[in-house]
């Protein structure tokens, strides 16, 4: 039996993937000082550039899943796989916020870490549960039946936070039905702490954060159908600028709101990531630009390595209490960049200092062949 052939692959898939990793590490490590406004999130409704960050990571999974959904593979295979690699991404997400798995108390003393207040939810976790629901779907469903799934995905999340929230608790933050549901199912102690009871990676979320991920893979596919061409730059742009229009006009009806992954939202950040991924392939596949393309595809072949690391060494990093209530990555940022440029400028200067010591992590595994699989 003679195997189909390989999709042909897409450098700008890779360096998608890259850039969404690497702004990711920028937003999250932000220094001392009060950062740019469009690196911040947005408090509840509205929109910024750092709220495009963790949506266009589910795209680019989604990208991957299309090229890696083409091999033939036996159903049972495929459902051991998806199955073992959702729950070791879980896994992994559980571990790192349960790091350093000890406590630094007022006194100076340590203790261990108690399961009781470690977070369950989270970004590595929420990447899971739909990687596992998007893959299950596209497995099983044509691109045009998936797509009525991902509407049929993002109506759900609208329809149980309109039905089952209380009056007019359905777009609020503490009394909303996916809140809910969560103080129920997993408990406070078990949230994000920051938001007093409110986790932007609920639950209830995972439904249209799915849809982010289906729409990565209907991009993958209608890439690999219509080839490295013009023409795919201008429909990949016409689709983003419809969707990004539709949810625009949305916005006064449902809201525009990351934190709670409304419909608006997903319309609008898939609608910049097929612009911004039209963009990518016209400039690297279509014209041959070169510029920035081995450190982009770099660390988009070990994005989830990265993501650990500069995770994992920035709370490392701040166990070094310089003096009290004063970690060193704070000290630093305080002492060196905001000398340096203070306010926002010194906050993004450290942010982008400690990113490129990530992506020199990055850079060491790919010069040995180490990518970090599960």
């Amino acid at each position: 039996m003679i195997a189909p052939p390989r999709p042909e692959r897409f450098a700008s898939l890779d360096m998608f993937r890259g850039a969404t990793i690497f702004l990711m590490i920028v937003v999250n490590t932000a220094g001392a000082g009060q950062p740019f406004t469009q690196l911040v999130h947005a408090p509840w409704i509205g929109f910024t550039l750092a709220d495009l960050v963790y949506p266009s990571f589910l795209f680019a999974v989604g990208n991957a899943m299309s090229f890696a959904l083409t091999r033939p593979m036996p159903d049972g295979v495929f459902l051991r796989r998806i199955f073992k690699r959702a729950a070791l991404i879980f896994l992994l997400g559980f571990l790192m916020y349960w790091y350093p798995f000890v406590t630094h108390a007022a006194d100076g003393t340590w203790s261990v870490k108690p399961f009781a207040q470690t977070r369950v939810t989270g970004v590595l976790q929420r990447i899971a549960l739909c990687y596992l629901l998007a893959g299950l779907l596209a497995r099983y469903l044509s691109p045009r039946w998936l797509l009525v799934a991902a509407v049929a995905l993002v109506g759900a999340h609208w329809a149980i936070l309109a039905g089952f929230s209380p009056p007019g608790e359905a777009f609020g933050r503490y009394r909303n039905a996916g809140t809910l549901l969560d103080l129920w199912l997993i408990g406070p102690e078990h949230l994000y702490r920051k938001d007093h009871g409110f986790d932007p990676e609920g639950l209830l979320g995972t439904l249209p954060a799915t849809a982010n991920v289906i729409a990565g893979y209907l991009a993958g596919v209608a890439i690999q159908r219509w080839g490295k061409h013009a023409a795919t730059v201008v429909r990949m742009a016409a689709i983003g600028a419809g969707l990004v229009i539709a949810a625009v006009l949305l916005a006064p009806v449902l809201p525009i709101a990351k934190k709670l992954w409304t419909g608006p939202f997903v319309l609008l950040t898939v609608g910049l990531d097929m612009i911004l991924l039209g963009g990518v392939i016209g400039a690297v596949e279509v014209k041959g630009a070169r510029i920035g393309r081995a450190f982009l595809q770099m660390l988009g072949r070990n994005p989830l390595a990265i993501y650990l690391f500069s995770e994992l060494l920035v709370v490392t990093i701040e166990l070094i209490h310089v003096r009290p209530g004063v970690g060193l990555y704070r000290w630093i940022g305080e002492t060196w960049f905001q000398t340096l440029a203070p306010g926002p400028v010194g906050s993004l200067l450290c942010a982008l200092a400690y990113t490129l010591v990530c992506c020199w992590f990055g850079r060491a595994l790919d010069r040995r062949g180490i990518i970090l699989k599960v």
